[in-house]
């Protein structure tokens, strides 16, 4: 019976952490921190009630969707992961490459709420708070770490069928 790497398991318990974390860091930057820093003076209730009154809203059920579905396909390759007993760089790589995408999903989970916010308030639909910034640099470094994970792999398997 072939047993599982325990890096594998480590590796797919800290990828969901991660990535829940983006999700939540992202669903607080969207429905808290940039509407109070899109519409300064004002409280969130306060927002919200002026959104209510122009037939707008920050949409929290579609925010928690989108970013749902990376937090769901995280937790899904954490379970293919383990139960398949996939060498570390499979989850790995699975993980890092689900926060590079983390930016495009909260591009989607976020257009909704600025585009109530512009519309309500005269003002554009762009992020006004610095805390999405992180998430576009997690997003950015995971890519350039797939990027070398992928040229170092490559050339590692390059190497090893010139040897065999």
């Amino acid at each position: 019976m072939t047993r599982m790497p325990r890096h594998t398991f480590w590796i797919s318990i800290v990828g969901v952490v991660a990535v829940t974390a983006y999700a939540a860091l992202a669903a607080v930057q969207i429905l808290v921190l940039n509407p109070l820093a899109a519409v300064p003076g004002m409280t969130l209730e306060e927002i919200r009630a002026e959104m209510a009154a122009a037939g707008e809203n920050l949409g929290s059920g579609e925010v928690f969707f989108v970013l749902g579905i990376g937090v769901a396909l995280a937790i899904g390759a954490a379970a293919v992961s383990i139960v398949t007993k996939a060498p570390p760089i499979v989850p790995g790589m699975t993980f890092l490459a689900l926060l590079m995408c983390g930016t495009v999903g909260y591009f989607v989970a976020s257009f909704g709420a600025g585009m109530g916010l512009a519309d309500t308030f005269g003002i554009s639909g762009a992020d006004y708070s610095p805390w999405a910034l992180p998430l576009y640099a997690i997003s950015a470094v995971s890519a350039v770490v797939v990027i070398i994970g992928g040229i170092a792999a490559a050339r590692r398997n390059s190497s090893s069928a010139a040897s065999g």
